[in-house]
This record gives C-alpha cells, sequence and structure tokens, in this order.
C-alpha cells in the first residue's frame, strides 16, 4: 500500500503544472465545492472532477484506492454523526464535498515535490523579507501543515483500528484522547528533528 500523500515521480499533465497553479487550483476548487455542493447531483459532479484530476495526474486506480482507505474511517464517523444531527442526504453531501476535497489534495501531493513547494511558497512570499519576516520559516510551516492533513487522517485511522480491535464503544474518550496523544508525539517528533537541523 502506498502511504498516503507521498510524492509518486511521474511525467502526467499534472506532474508538468507548475506549483502556484496546482495549490492555487487547489484552493479555488476546494472552496467553490463548499458553497456549490448542495444537492446529490452535484456531488457526482464533484466526484468527477476528482475523477478526471487523478486521469490528470496518471494517478494508477490501485494508488488511488490505497490513498482513500485511511480516509474513510474518518469520513464514516463524520457521516454518522451528520445522519444523527441532520439527514442522511445532507450527510452524503457534507462528507462527499470532505472526501473530494482530501483526495483533490492528496492528488497534489502525490504529484508534487514537497521541496518544490517549500521553493514556491519562499518566492511568493519574498517581498516580506524587506520588513524582516523570516520567509523561509514560513514556508516551511505551510509546507508541514500540508504534509500534516495526510499524516492526521493516518492518525484517526489507527486509532480506530485500535479502538476496533478492542472492542471500544465509539465515544470521545476511546477517539478524541488517544488521537491527540498521537498528535502531540508526532508534533514533538517534529520539534525535535528540526532543532536538530537547526531550525528551532
Amino acid at each position: 500500500m502506498t502511504a498516503m500523500g507521498v510524492y509518486q515521480p511521474g511525467h502526467s499533465v499534472l506532474h508538468r503544472l507548475p506549483v502556484g497553479v496546482k495549490l492555487l487550483g487547489l484552493a479555488s476548487i476546494i472552496v467553490f465545492l463548499s458553497f456549490w455542493v448542495t444537492s446529490v447531483a452535484r456531488l457526482g459532479v464533484a466526484a468527477g472532477v476528482v475523477v478526471g484530476v487523478y486521469l490528470l495526474g496518471w494517478i494508477k486506480p490501485r494508488i488511488a484506492v490505497s490513498q482513500l482507505i485511511p480516509v474513510l474511517w474518518t469520513i464514516a464517523v463524520l457521516f454518522v454523526l451528520q445522519v444523527i444531527l441532520t439527514d442522511w442526504q445532507r450527510a452524503l453531501v457534507v462528507c462527499g464535498v470532505l472526501l473530494a476535497s482530501v483526495m483533490l489534495a492528496v492528488a497534489v501531493t502525490l504529484t508534487t515535490r514537497t521541496v518544490d513547494v517549500l521553493a514556491w511558497i519562499n518566492r511568493t512570499l519574498s517581498p516580506l523579507r524587506l520588513i524582516g519576516v523570516r520567509t523561509d520559516q514560513l514556508a516551511l510551516g505551510f509546507a508541514l501543515a500540508i504534509r500534516a492533513i495526510p499524516l492526521m487522517v493516518e492518525l484517526v485511522r489507527q486509532v480506530e483500528e485500535a479502538r476496533h480491535a478492542r472492542n471500544l464503544p465509539l465515544r470521545s474518550a476511546t477517539m478524541l484522547t488517544p488521537l491527540v496523544i498521537s498528535a502531540l508525539r508526532t508534533a514533538d517528533g517534529f520539534g525535535e528533528t528540526l532543532i536538530a537541523r537547526g531550525l528551532d
């Protein structure tokens, strides 16, 4: 199974697009889908957009499915909560938009090297150097935030699998507590790595 969001080398249209175009396009599409998708029919159009993006990236079905599996645990929990609070159609739309957004973000990370993202952010923020802002540190922060999205999804999947293996009931104590602990441990690991490289 391919790790979630790990760069896959290639020569597709999506691979060759400039980093800025991909990141700005990703943000624009996600914002548009969040406001435009208000029905199951429009959700089908959104699904078509996701499929089209993966085809542009020449991302193999096996890899696409492997990226989808870790997200399903989170989406399933959210779907149940939405059904309880609203209705199944609204739950389907909300969870569908969230899933589409995550899959689009993953498609970008699969076809974009982290070093290129860092370089683009650094160039874009370069005018801030005139007022003493460390743009390299800002770029690193943005890159870590982007990478943390699939990482957090993976943590949720691991916590849910552990809960299911122990036959524990689904409640905040069995989900949120271990998730927060895992996230803090991961953050500590990031911090120690950055300090070791003189980036504290």
